[in-house]
């Protein structure tokens, strides 16, 4: 699906944005912020498609969830960093502020679509789009949805914890961290039972592990309609 997307995103308008600074999140994760087009807009938990211009490298274009909300002023994609990065994250990382990139989008199904109960699990860096739909619903006022994040968190990295701790104290979220896909399993049928004939379940993270979880969730009986995937690639 999200090949497909890649493709149909093309025919998007190709917008050249600033960029700003980097923020490291963690020890290997980085965040990297650009202005925000004023005629720029997008739904909360959508991706974009941002391609290296200021040098020559094989791979130019790589997709990234937005993890800022469409209400704040800057456009954020955040993304593992290890000691000996790619190509790409190297190019990244050469940035210096007032250089530009080149995005397409965002777009994308992978937003919140009604005013059902939903429960996000995230992996890891999975955690990236909802961090821009629970920071959109704050700008919002939108505190009255019944939401519940699961953050399966193996690098026990907790990104964004202390801003996700703050919305849950808002009542925007209630919140589970787990530290592995195995406790994970222990406590699904007892994370999942409010939405087994009603609500949207929301997956992000690793491929692998969306996928896992697709049919996890699929074999409890959960309808394939009520699931929706963003699958990363790479990680």
């Amino acid at each position: 699906m999200r090949f497909l997307q890649d493709n149909l995103i093309l025919f998007f308008k190709n917008r050249q944005i600033v960029f700003r600074e980097s923020r490291k999140e963690t020890e290997d994760v980085v965040s990297f912020l650009f202005d925000k087009p004023s005629d720029l807009n997008w739904r909360a938990g959508q991706y974009g498609l941002f391609t290296i211009t200021h040098k020559k490298i094989k791979n130019p274009t790589k997709p990234f969830s937005v993890s800022s909300a469409p209400a704040e002023d800057v456009i954020r994609i955040t993304t593992v960093i290890k000691d000996q990065p790619s190509e790409y994250k190297q190019a990244l990382l050469e940035l210096t502020p007032g250089m530009t990139v080149s995005m397409r989008g965002p777009v994308g199904p992978f937003y919140l679509k009604d005013d059902a109960s939903v429960l996000f699990i995230a992996g890891g860096i999975g955690i990236t789009p909802f961090r821009s739909i629970l920071k959109q619903l704050e700008a919002e006022g939108k505190g009255k949805k019944q939401i519940q994040l699961v953050l399966v968190d193996s690098d026990k990295r907790q990104l964004f914890k202390d801003e996700l701790d703050q919305l849950a104290a808002q009542s925007l979220v209630s919140i589970t961290y787990l530290d592995s896909r195995d406790r994970f399993k222990q406590e699904m049928d007892q994370i999942i039972a409010p939405y087994r004939k009603k609500g949207k379940i929301m997956l992000a993270g690793p491929q692998s592990m969306v996928n896992q979880l697709f049919v996890d969730l699929t074999s409890k009986r959960i309808s394939k309609n009520r699931i929706i995937k963003d699958s990363f690639f790479g990680y």
